[in-house]
């Protein structure tokens, strides 16, 4: 998860906690939501098996290897762009955080490679893509978090509308969303997507979808059919197995028959508890 917060920040309680097992490991929690794990020795190894079907789409993308230029709505401790800068040398990385106290903080202790071309906004998700030019990205990756709940303003059809607009002929733009069966929030966000992009895929584990727990649902779009048989095969044969939605699932299944607007918008469901560890 990462993490795009306007809480107030004297309020807020960030820590980094070393991971148990590994010493070159860490996790961000914010408020004791587990926002971020990264291993500074080995940043293929992604802890939250969402974040591993993440990459599995980014990994699909073009010649495996080769550079991509990626912005990332929350950044938080930068998971997915360490994971991008090792797996694809060279790629242009911008990553929109509006909260400087995190980002300090992980320059701090957690610092990315030199070299690794990762640049840090200090903006809004919604500010941010609004200042890109059209066709300016291979890989919009938007995993953006305010406390356990994601801001209302990143699934609006007018916001991902620009996605869109920013995201290049032949791009992918992935959301991370969170919701429990029967999904009000999740359809609703989904339709917004399906109206913008010709093609959208989702992922989440079976008992995300069978409606017995709250999970993460993850959304790939693009003006280009996704490979979904490659990646349900990989999901499929991991050890914590999603199942992969194809298009005509996706509409027939999830999406709503009304997206969220500006004027009538909501933030994600609170995880059951309060704070949750995404996995």
């Amino acid at each position: 998860m990462s993490h795009e917060s306007r809480a107030d920040e004297a309020l807020r309680h960030i820590e980094i906690e070393p991971d148990r097992d590994r010493p070159s490991a860490f996790t961000l929690r914010i408020d004791g939501t587990d926002q971020s794990h990264v291993d500074l020795d080995d940043p293929r190894r992604l802890e939250f098996d969402y974040m591993q079907r993440m990459a599995d789409v980014i990994d699909a993308y073009g010649e495996p290897g080769t550079p991509v230029r990626i912005v990332h709505i929350g950044g938080a401790a930068l998971t997915i762009p360490r994971y991008v800068a090792v797996t694809r040398p060279r790629s242009s990385q911008t990553v929109l955080e509006p909260d400087e106290q995190v980002t300090a903080l992980v320059r701090e202790q957690l610092p990315v490679p030199r070299g690794s071309a990762i640049k840090v906004r200090p903006v809004d998700g919604r500010s941010g893509i609004a200042a890109m030019r059209e066709d300016l990205a291979d890989i919009i990756v938007l995993d953006a978090f305010d406390g356990a709940q994601i801001p209302a303003e990143l699934t609006t059809a007018e916001f991902l509308v620009d996605l869109a607009r920013v995201a290049a002929p032949g791009g992918i733009v992935l959301l991370n969303l969170a919701d429990k069966a029967p999904f009000p929030y999740v359809r609703r966000a989904v339709k917004g997507v399906c109206d913008a992009f010709a093609h959208v895929l989702i992922s989440a584990e079976p008992a995300t979808l069978k409606g017995r727990r709250f999970g993460n649902v993850l959304v790939a779009a693009s003006q280009v059919p996704l490979p979904w048989e490659a990646l349900a095969r990989r999901a499929a044969s991991s050890p914590f197995p999603y199942r992969v939605l194809p298009y005509r699932d996706v509409v027939t299944t999830f999406a709503a028959k009304t997206p969220f607007t500006d004027a009538d918008s909501s933030r994600s469901p609170a995880p059951p508890g309060g704070a949750a560890f995404f996995s």
